[in-house]
């Protein structure tokens, strides 16, 4: 197996530049530069020189022998100063070690979920934690990166094991007369298994909280949407002219307004038919975002909007304008008026309907999972064949194996740890 190293911190210039090697080769490459390995898991402040004997940088220096690193190899990290052409000097000496190359994105926590170190929830958190910019976003995923839905899933099997056991020894033994019908027990505990599962498929979904709330503004044309729009996301996004139809794609934005964040989406005008085949297009798309969004501002004629949208005043500063009767929300955007109101009622809605701290939430792959040991468990509710049971049962252990990745494919695999910058 290759020894791969990374720069695992931000790139240079920084103050400090941290280089991660992992694999075989690892205590050979920190020898090389530093003359001998130190003392595992104690930082050593070390001089790292080339081959030909000059000094590359004053650095710290980790060793980490496996399987106790992070990894489960052999593991050396450095600790630079982070000057560009530092970096470059050492990742030229690196090279230079037979059996050493750079590291793939991805590749250390793929080799961490390989070795053992980690499941594939656990990845899966690791993936969301680097990528959150949320107060909301961190909390779930460093949960979830701790091993919390794992520990869970781990409960889970052991007493689906524990069910399967006693099938399989009714199915062993019946001949014998030593085991008992399954009985009351035994439907009892699947019924309880079960019930946990829909539990926690019942929970908020992860993906309103990794992807952001989302927040469809829709109406016709020129109703004003594309000026809310920029107002809401603090920046301008979207081109405001006078002329109807303007805005002819969907175009979003994602902001973090009290630390939730959200995705507003602005949209073409919504109106009939269309001489238009561009219009036409965007007003196709328009309809289909609004289907996928979370919350709708309707800011068109009162009634006209979809089903459960809110009704927006938008232009509550015009004095010859006719206002809407019973709207949500009446704002400007030209003045101000109403903005930060809309917003905390955003916030409050969002709030309600997103995962808590703390609380159980499934990203799709994992609900998938989930259902199919939930749906295979109600199945064993209904039967009274063992051999049947026992089927069911195997079909819930799997989902749950691929669940954690013990049978996971490698394209999934693949596409999951493409997620990660090289170095991670």
């Amino acid at each position: 197996m290759d020894t791969i190293f990374a720069l695992s911190s931000g790139a240079p210039p920084a103050a400090i530049a941290v280089v991660r090697i992992s694999g075989p080769q690892a205590g050979d490459a920190l020898t090389r530069l530093c003359g001998k390995l130190p003392r595992p898991r104690e930082a050593k402040l070390a001089s790292l020189r080339a081959a030909d004997g000059s000094l590359l940088d004053q650095a710290l220096v980790l060793w980490f022998p496996g399987p106790k690193s992070e990894t489960g190899e052999d593991c050396a990290e450095l600790q630079l100063h982070g000057g560009r052409a530092i970096v470059d000097a050492i990742y030229s000496e690196l090279s230079k070690v037979n059996g050493l190359r750079l590291a793939e994105p991805g590749e250390f926590t793929r080799r961490a979920f390989a070795n053992g170190q980690i499941d594939l929830l656990q990845v899966e958190g690791l993936a969301d934690l680097v990528s959150a910019e949320t107060e909301l976003q961190r909390r779930a995923a460093l949960g979830m990166a701790g091993g919390r839905l794992s520990r869970q899933v781990d409960a889970w099997q052991e007493r689906l094991l524990t069910l399967s056991a006693q099938v399989e020894a009714a199915l062993d033994f019946e001949d014998e007369g030593d085991v008992a019908d399954l009985g009351v027990d035994f439907a009892a505990g699947v019924s309880a298994l079960a019930g946990e599962l829909r539990e926690a498929l019942a929970a908020p979904s992860a993906e309103v909280l990794r992807e952001g709330y989302r927040v469809a503004l829709a109406g016709p044309p020129n109703a004003g949407k594309s000026t809310l729009f920029n107002v809401l996301v603090e920046r301008t996004a979207a081109i405001v002219t006078p002329i109807a139809g303007t805005t002819r794609d969907v175009l979003e934005r994602s902001v973090a307004l009290a630390g939730v964040p959200f995705t507003f989406v602005d949209m073409a005008g919504l109106r009939g038919a269309t001489a238009d085949p561009i219009e036409e297009l965007g007003i196709a798309r328009a309809r289909a975002e609004i289907g996928a969004a979370d919350c709708v501002l309707w800011l068109g004629p009162e009634g006209e909007g979809p089903a459960g949208a809110w009704e927006i005043e938008a232009r509550y500063d015009l004095a010859d304008h006719v206002l809407k009767r019973a709207p949500v929300q009446c704002v400007s955007a030209v003045t101000g008026f109403g903005i930060d109101a809309l917003k905390d009622a955003l916030i409050e809605k969002a709030t309600a309907e997103m995962p808590k701290p703390g609380e159980l939430a499934l990203v799709r792959r994992q609900r998938e999972l989930i259902q199919a040991a939930a749906n295979a468990l109600s199945e064993v509710a209904s039967l009274r064949d063992p051999l049947v049971f026992a089927e069911h049962l195997r079909t819930a252990r799997t989902a749950f194996d691929r669940l954690t990745g013990r049978a996971a494919t490698e394209d999934m695999l693949d596409a999951l740890f493409g997620r990660f910058c090289i170095g991670k």
